[in-house]
């Protein structure tokens, strides 16, 4: 059976002014076109202001850009937000929908998380679609149930490997420094994949950073990395794609 490609992924979140992005996207691709060695996929995600001048950066380059969010509408009258068609049409190959500051800071639910899937695929792009359970929830005993009922509602009838990626981030972990044990990841892990229809990539995600990447990586199940603050940081960002080669 081949090996799934692994794919590390950055979500500079709402960070980055033009001077600070455009040297962050510049120093990166500098370190892809000079690295001599087999890459796994790499993205970023910068923040909506910086898209369309990064990908001009990225042109040409191993890195691939990526989008935050978008509306779950094709276009109409919806002030303030992106749809998907005009995402791809800059350039974006992939695009984060459902993650946990999405959930909770404009209570997304899992419905419109799987309405904003569709409308990446639609538009051709590939879909990262998150999904984690809270502190009291993994106490409880219940993130496996809380974390397989988001996959089930969230994930489109089209998902397919080829154009979605899972990316499981427990809320708790997330900008804390906390993580989940190895033992832990790979429960989760094996359990969303059983649910999967397909070998369709899980990446981990919360407080993933450049020291703890490749213990990470080396978790059964774990096919990449969602990187959040870590991912600001070139030098420390590109050492976890390094990890991953």
């Amino acid at each position: 059976m081949t090996e799934r490609r692994r794919l590390i992924a950055g979500n500079w979140k709402m960070n980055g002014l033009m001077a600070d992005g455009l040297a962050r996207a510049k120093a990166l691709r500098t370190r892809a076109v000079r690295t001599r060695r087999a890459l796994p996929d790499i993205a970023i995600c910068p923040p909506a202001t910086l898209l369309a001048p990064v990908a001009k950066l990225l042109a040409g380059s191993p890195l691939a850009l990526g989008a935050q969010d978008c509306h779950a509408a094709d276009k109409g009258a919806h002030t303030g937000d992106i749809a998907a068609p005009m995402l791809a049409e800059l350039g974006c190959r992939y695009v984060i929908v459902g993650h946990s500051e999405r959930r909770t800071n404009h209570r997304e639910t899992d419905q419109q998380v799987k309405a904003k899937a569709e409308s990446v695929l639609r538009a051709g792009m590939t879909a990262i679609v998150c999904l984690g359970e809270r502190a009291e929830e993994r106490k409880a005993g219940r993130h496996l149930q809380v974390i397989g009922g988001q996959l089930d509602q969230s994930l489109p009838a089209e998902a397919t490997a080829e154009n979605t990626v899972i990316a499981y981030e427990p809320v708790w972990a997330i900008g804390t420094g906390l993580t989940p044990t190895p033992a832990d990841i790979e429960e989760a892990h094996r359990h969303l994949a059983g649910r999967l229809p397909g070998p369709i990539r899980i990446l981990y995600g919360g407080s993933a950073n450049a020291a703890n990447a490749k213990a990470l990586l080396g978790t059964p199940g774990v096919d990449g990395l969602l990187v959040g603050g870590a991912s600001l940081d070139p030098e420390a960002f590109w050492s976890m794609v390094l990890a991953a080669a």
